[in-house]
């Protein structure tokens, strides 16, 4: 569960817990037998919510359904993200977008919140994290965007009002109000090309109670801190600490987690959160609570009450099936970072992303390459499966090739006669019948020659391996009738499909600053105005 940017914001965290059950049987009425299953089941959900936030017994499961509130994955029409291929073993990556809302639209709210003027205005999603957990769920990344960014917001609409909202160019934290969660998804599909999954929102008040019912999170300052407004800037979270580690939660909370100006930037916010959601994985995972009814039945009611989630995920055994998946990655090999970003040169009070270090960023998200080198080394890891070369059936002279140009992106025009110089290509390597596809650009990442049957397997690798395309990138597609050469961004130019280095472990680019989740040592610098 992580907070707001100048409102709340969206909480997340890994937890999961320790700790389970004692072996024996039951008594002659079964009491003993069922209150350990409900007490297992209660353990596990605990680890559900934001990387284990939640946790309930059996009898509550009607009841915490009530409580879900649901909403549609997306809002956008199409979307130009593709999921991640499955590993050697079929496993997938998980990715799910955490959202703090600053909705002003409830008394305790407003009470929590302040701008009493604002009640009723659409809210903002001025927290964005996404929760990435690797195919093996052996590792895990919390990235968040600045509430400040200003990106392509695609074309959405309103689930609720049927309204349709336009594609515009803005800051991202308006993405919530033009279609709800489901539009901010889209438009870090559009930016990212990273496949997201699910997403789940938290407003000030559902911040309050998940920290009350945690029961405090320790977060440090190295300085007297008070958050407050001051002759030249207005506003202030409130937050007012003495330096040192201290546990905070409710109201306080949400103060850590919207402080902004003692902490000197936006970007800081970022950082103050991820110490945050850190410090929370580990508290929950040092705390014994499976046989503490009172409290598993406090996180349930409060995780159920808090959150909104996309509706695929939207009763207790979906997110029970999730928070298994979650539940398992060890602290050193969780890490936040914050998009590589620059000054916006149209407005400074905003920022892009930073080229090539933010595209790294979501580059390795898709590769689902660790952001910790903590775990095995290559050479202790089982390598990947390699795809076999199959003879071709048909001479090149005799076999028919469709290229498709797929080079345009959520912020890159498509480049033009793509597809006509790649099929020029293949028919000077003896590909006579290639021809390219005028029917449109299409838009895709990276780069994959596909074929419809397996008679036509081998000929598919014949045409990748003439244009240096990897094996790995050719698929089997019901989608195509013949072999056919889809171009991705990843090739905007030449006839040799570029060969480049895979990223490595740990590899983060300049600018990301990076947070271990195991990192206790971590405090935050107080802006000097805001030092008392």
């Amino acid at each position: 569960m992580s907070l707001a940017p100048q409102t709340p914001d969206g909480a997340a965290g890994s937890g999961r817990r320790g700790g389970g059950q004692r072996p024996g049987g039951g008594g002659k009425d079964g009491r003993p037998r069922r209150r350990r299953r409900a007490l297992r089941w209660s353990a596990t959900v605990l680890a559900v919510v934001i990387l284990g936030t939640a946790g309930a017994g059996y009898l509550y499961y009607q009841h915490l359904n009530g409580n879900i509130q649901k909403g549609r994955r997306s809002s956008a029409d199409d979307s130009k993200a593709h999921r991640t291929e499955p590993n050697a073993a079929g496993q997938t990556p998980l990715n799910i977008l955490l959202i703090g809302s600053d909705s002003r639209n409830s008394d305790e709210n407003v009470k929590l919140g302040g701008s009493r003027d604002h009640r009723g205005d659409p809210p903002l999603g001025d927290v964005q994290m996404l929760i990435h957990l690797s195919a093996d769920r052996e590792s895990a990344a919390m990235i968040s965007i600045p509430r400040d960014t200003r990106v392509d917001i695609p074309k959405c609409t309103d689930p609720d009002t049927g309204k349709v909202y336009p594609a515009t160019n803005d800051i991202i934290n308006v993405s919530l109000a033009r279609g709800g969660a489901g539009c901010t998804l889209a438009t870090w599909e559009n930016l990212t090309g990273v496949y997201i999954d699910h997403w789940m929102t938290i407003d000030f008040a559902g911040v309050v109670r998940m920290a009350d019912a945690i029961g405090g999170v320790e977060v440090c300052v190295k300085q007297n801190v008070w958050d407050r407004p001051t002759a030249t800037v207005p506003g202030g979270s409130g937050l007012k600490m003495k330096a040192g580690t201290h546990k905070v939660q409710g109201k306080q909370a949400l103060q850590w987690l919207r402080t902004r100006h003692a902490w000197g930037s936006d970007l800081m916010r970022a950082r103050a959160q991820h110490m945050y959601l850190n410090s929370m994985v580990r508290t929950l995972r040092g705390q014994s609570v499976f046989t503490d009814t009172g409290r598993l039945t406090d996180l349930a009611e409060a995780a159920t009450k808090s959150l909104k989630v996309s509706e695929e995920i939207g009763t207790v055994k979906k997110l029970y099936d999730l928070g298994m998946q979650l539940k398992s990655v060890p602290s050193d090999r969780i890490t936040s970072l914050t998009m590589p970003n620059v000054p916006d040169q149209r407005d400074g009070n905003h920022v892009v992303p930073d080229g090539a270090n933010a595209d790294k960023v979501w580059q390795m998200l898709k590769d689902d390459v660790p952001f910790d080198k903590n775990g095995k080394s290559s050479g202790e890891k089982k390598a990947k499966e390699t795809t076999p070369a199959k003879e071709p059936s048909l001479d090149p002279s005799r076999l028919g090739v469709l290229v498709q140009n797929a080079t345009r992106t959520g912020t890159e025009a498509p480049v033009r006669q793509r597809a006509g110089a790649i099929a020029r290509a293949l028919a000077q390597k003896g590909y006579g019948r290639a021809s390219a596809d005028t029917s449109g650009t299409l838009s895709q990442d990276s780069t994959v020659v596909r074929y419809p049957s397996a008679d036509l397997r081998g000929d598919a690798q014949a045409v990748a391996k003439s244009l240096g395309i990897p094996l790995s990138s050719v698929k089997q597609s019901t989608d195509v009738s013949g072999v056919t050469v889809v171009v991705g961004a990843d090739w905007r130019t030449g006839t040799a499909y570029p060969k480049r280095s895979a990223p490595k472990a740990g590899d983060l680019p300049e600018g990301s600053d990076a947070v271990n989740g195991s990192d206790t040592g971590k405090c935050m610098d107080v802006y000097s105005v805001y030092r008392w």
